[in-house]
């Protein structure tokens, strides 16, 4: 009896020490980069729209390295499959696409793909998203980044909302996209608060054609324009309450990588 009890506690030892090889191999495969690589983190903000809810279902983000042909040289950096809200990634509020590594060297394109059961919420009412050709050849951006041994690059997709969705003249919605994509290491934020708290402002950063627009916070008054790029921008807070005027900051700098805080602004009676 001694002697079985004995063995069964050998084999459980070596059990319990295979399953920990298992593990400490798993862990360090699945965090460690390969020599020679570096690290691409690719976040998604929004802008507002009058939309009570728009629901994207992503299933897979790649990125397509230079010098190989449009149909090759893909590379994933996420294929789980998640739904985000767009509405609530403003203010701050941001969602991560994915994060991986991937060798050094100069790549061309982000492509994401949507598929199905994505839908905007209009009035309480749920309405299915079409997606063109979105979850066949995914939705291209267009941006040139170079990945360096042992850096993170970080890019920001900003997505406007607003004007992305289209109403066609069957009552159809469909997601023709507007997206902004901007690296974090040249982008800075403005933020503040607006007051009274009441006057439901909308905030806009304008600097020549570019306009990136936020709501304020209904229960703080607090808003933060996110990705801009480095300059000078002039800030327009209008009211959604007539018996408020509208005002406008100009010549606000951004610097990249910081916040600018505007502190309190306060929208007079007319």
């Amino acid at each position: 009896m001694k002697y079985l009890v004995k063995k069964t506690f050998n084999f459980s030892i070596l059990g319990l020490l295979f399953v920990s090889a298992l593990f400490i191999i798993g862990c360090s495969d699945s965090t460690s980069p390969d020599s020679g690589q570096g690290e691409l983190k690719i976040t998604m903000v929004d802008a507002p729209a009058g939309y009570e809810s728009i629901n994207i279902v992503v299933t897979r983000v790649e990125v397509h390295k230079a010098d190989v042909d449009s149909s090759s040289g893909w590379v994933i950096i996420n294929n789980n499959i998640a739904t985000y809200d767009l509405l609530t990634l403003r203010n701050g509020a941001s969602a991560i696409l994915g994060s991986n590594f991937f060798d050094a060297g100069n790549y061309t394109q982000i492509r994401l793909f949507i598929g199905e059961g994505s839908n905007v919420v209009v009035d309480g009412v749920t309405y299915p998203l079409e997606i063109p050709s979105g979850s066949q050849s995914g939705l291209k951006l267009n941006h040139e980044f170079q990945i360096q041994s042992d850096v993170i690059y970080e890019l920001l997709l900003d997505f406007d909302a607003q004007h992305s969705i289209v109403l066609t003249g069957n009552g159809q919605y469909k997601l023709k996209p507007v997206i902004r994509v901007i690296p974090m290491i040249l982008s800075g934020t403005i933020s503040g608060n607006i007051s009274p708290i009441i006057t439901f402002a909308s905030v806009s950063a304008i600097s020549g054609t570019d306009t990136v627009s936020t709501f304020a916070e209904i229960f703080d008054g607090s808003f933060k324009l996110m990705g801009l790029m480095h300059g000078i921008y002039n800030v327009k807070v209008s009211s959604g309450i007539a018996i408020y005027n509208d005002t406008t900051i100009v010549n606000v700098a951004v610097v990249a990588k910081q916040n600018t805080d505007l502190g309190t602004i306060n929208l007079s009676l007319k």
